[in-house]
């Protein structure tokens, strides 16, 4: 009966060091879970400071490109707006050159009206230039005629 004893005894310590090692290894387990889901934790929180500084960095960007752009834009603008006056300017010049013309044209007619009358009533007409031989205008000759008239 002693062996009996003695042999419970043992299967006692043996079952009883069996459960402390388990109970030593979930314990250990248990922390290892711990230290890996506040790891995990770290791990996350980490990640997103890092996203929202990749973030921010990506907005600052984008904030200089946009405003490098608004600034190139706003001088093809001026440009743009320096060519339209430009055209602007051309087109008043070439209206106001085209409006000095027609009132040239109407006069050069005229005056060649006014030279083609004065050849049939006998004055001096110089062909080319329009202009009579002496230093009267038609409207003298006509002054001229009169002084004679009363005159002579």
């Amino acid at each position: 009966m002693d062996r009996l004893l003695e042999q419970a005894r043992e299967e006692a310590e043996h079952i009883l060091a069996r459960a402390q090692e388990q109970a030593t290894y979930l314990i250990e387990e248990r922390e290892l879970t711990r230290q890996a889901e506040e790891l995990s934790h770290e791990i996350v929180r980490q990640a997103q400071v890092e996203a929202d500084q990749v973030r921010r960095g990506a907005d600052d960007y984008a904030a200089e490109v946009l405003v490098n752009l608004e600034r190139e834009v706003m001088r093809v603008l001026r440009q743009i707006k320096g060519g339209l006056d430009l055209l602007d300017e051309r087109r008043t010049e070439a209206e106001e050159a085209a409006s000095a013309a027609a009132v040239a044209a109407v006069s050069s007619e005229r005056e060649q009206a006014e030279g083609d009358e004065d050849a049939e009533a006998g004055y001096d007409v110089d062909e080319d230039s329009g202009e009579s031989g002496d230093d009267y205008g038609p409207d003298q000759y006509v002054e001229d005629d009169a002084e004679q008239t009363v005159g002579g």
